[in-house]
């Protein structure tokens, strides 16, 4: 279902929820999806499970990405943008929703913490603090050819399927179903990309930090397990990271693995009340 702001001076996002059958009265979570991806990516398995474990489940489109206006644009787009659209769709949900930003939404994430608060936040597979630079060199290096099929991600939005196989999963997956997430995938913003390599990286002292749970992925090529270690430990916590996994931890084989430790970690924080 897609839930529209009611300001007329901004943009409509998508927004798709997925709500409880008796109707949850907990507080809501709004979902934050990665570079090149878009509400959709949440859509599959994680909102209809967390709607079907009593949560108000949310996710959001960035401008420029699925359903959100924005498109003819999306080169000029920065994460400073993106972070207006989470606050945008923050107020639109309401209900103070806890954060669960994938890779550059966990990024967005982090920036939002600068200047608002939340209940709490999950970061999954998250762009550190620290930013893609190293990341980016390790791959460059470590895998050239797969380095710059994912730049032809970035410019084009278009990579080789076996390219979308071995950077996004570590588990096998279906050529239906991975030509289906390949029609779904779109260029990012450069700009943005930038953001989070130099130019607008998180201010750490200016976060506001909630109670913050930190998922990686031992498989992940794209944002390896010592990269959300590192995020772990700027914002005073430990890690958690699922073996046998690759970065799109919501599409994977044992998706639901991850979805019930979040599940399990927003009710020891009592976080599954309003």
């Amino acid at each position: 279902m897609a839930t529209d702001s009611d300001a007329d001076s901004v943009e409509q996002l998508e927004i798709i929820e997925a709500a409880p059958r008796a109707g949850g009265r907990g507080r809501p979570l709004l979902f934050v999806h990665g570079a090149f991806a878009g509400a959709w990516c949440w859509s599959e398995h994680f909102l209809p499970y967390f709607a079907k474990q009593g949560f108000r489940a949310c996710a959001v489109s960035l401008s420029g990405h699925g359903g959100s206006p924005g498109r003819e644009r999306l080169d000029w787009l920065s994460i400073a943008d993106y972070v207006r659209d989470l606050e945008q769709a923050v107020e639109t949900i309401g209900g103070d929703p806890v954060l669960i930003g994938h890779s550059m939404g966990g990024f967005v994430v982090q920036k939002y913490l600068e200047r608002a608060s939340a209940p709490g936040a999950v970061l999954m597979a998250s762009v550190p603090p620290q930013g893609l630079l190293s990341a980016s060199i390790a791959l460059a290096f470590s895998n050239p050819g797969l380095f710059s099929d994912l730049n032809s991600m970035l410019h084009r939005g278009r990579a080789s399927l076996e390219s979308l196989q071995h950077a996004l999963f570590a588990s096998p997956v279906a050529l239906d179903e991975l030509k289906a997430y390949y029609r779904l995938m779109q260029p990012e913003s450069h700009r943005a990309m930038w953001d989070m390599t130099f130019f607008d990286l998180p201010r750490l002292p200016a976060a506001r930090c909630p109670p913050m749970l930190v998922l990686g992925a031992e498989r992940d090529i794209l944002v390896p397990p010592a990269q959300a270690e590192q995020a772990a430990q700027a914002y005073g916590t430990q890690a958690e990271i699922f073996p046998g996994m690759g970065h799109v931890m919501m599409l994977e084989t044992d998706w639901q693995k991850v979805a019930d430790r979040i599940i399990a970690w927003l009710r020891a924080e009592k976080l599954d009340l309003a």
